[in-house]
């Protein structure tokens, strides 16, 4: 980061940490206001440092993938963790699909495991990570919107978003999709069983065979002796 860089986003800091100040001392209507601002300034800081939104993504794939392995009680709490950084990781960087994706799954697998009157809502959440991911990448989160309307039995919806997956390359293997619990309310429509078949039916994709490349074990490159590089030049 430039010098210049460093202080524009520490004016731009300094300004948010004001605007939150005067909306504690406001009434509702400009709070918000200031308070939006203020949020909008905190992510434009934050804003196109790629490592931090790598750092915050790949923290939370972690976490997804240790709440899977924990008791429920704990699984919730490391399940709202990744969440979390899902989220952050969105706020620093908006286009990033694998948090879009995962923070998705992680609400997916949360409501597997919470009481049922809240199933619902979490499902609604994880439908709109997958939506976003979808805004960044079309049809990249459509079978995962599928498996939403599958467990909400809106079949008309879920074939909808089966053949956009199916369009955009982003649908699983046909095995797959037959041991997923979600598409149960599903599997026994006439045609989902079509959509099955019409899968089976198609020809195996042709792999095209490695050809074996010889590898120049030499560096293109060439360093300089240490006595003959000037460090200052």
């Amino acid at each position: 980061m430039s010098i210049l860089s460093s202080i524009k986003k520490r004016s731009t800091l300094d300004a948010a940490i004001k605007h939150v100040a005067q909306a504690r001392k406001c009434d509702a209507g400009k709070a918000e206001q200031l308070y939006k601002s203020a949020y909008q300034g905190f992510a434009s800081v934050i804003a196109d440092n790629l490592m931090f939104s790598e750092a915050l993504y790949h923290w939370g794939f972690a976490l997804l993938h240790e709440a899977r392995s924990k008791p429920t009680a704990e699984a919730i709490e490391i399940y709202e963790d990744a969440i979390s950084k899902f989220s952050f990781c969105l706020l620093t960087s908006t286009n990033y699909l694998g948090a879009a994706i995962d923070g998705g799954v992680a609400f997916m697998e949360l409501a597997r495991i919470s009481p049922d009157d809240g199933k619902a809502s979490l499902y609604g959440l994880a439908e709109d990570f997958f939506e976003k991911a979808c805004r960044i990448q079309k049809g990249s989160a459509a079978y995962n919107l599928a498996c939403i309307n599958a467990l909400r039995g809106d079949e008309e919806a879920c074939q909808q978003f089966l053949q956009q997956a199916k369009e955009y390359g982003s649908l699983p293997d046909e095995a797959n999709i037959m041991q997923d619990d979600d598409m149960d309310n599903v599997k026994q429509a006439v045609w989902f069983n079509e959509f099955i078949a019409a899968l089976r039916a198609e020809p195996e994709p042709v792999r095209e065979k490695l050809v074996d490349a010889e590898i120049n074990g030499e560096p293109s490159f060439k360093l300089k002796k240490t006595e003959d590089f000037d460090y200052y030049s």
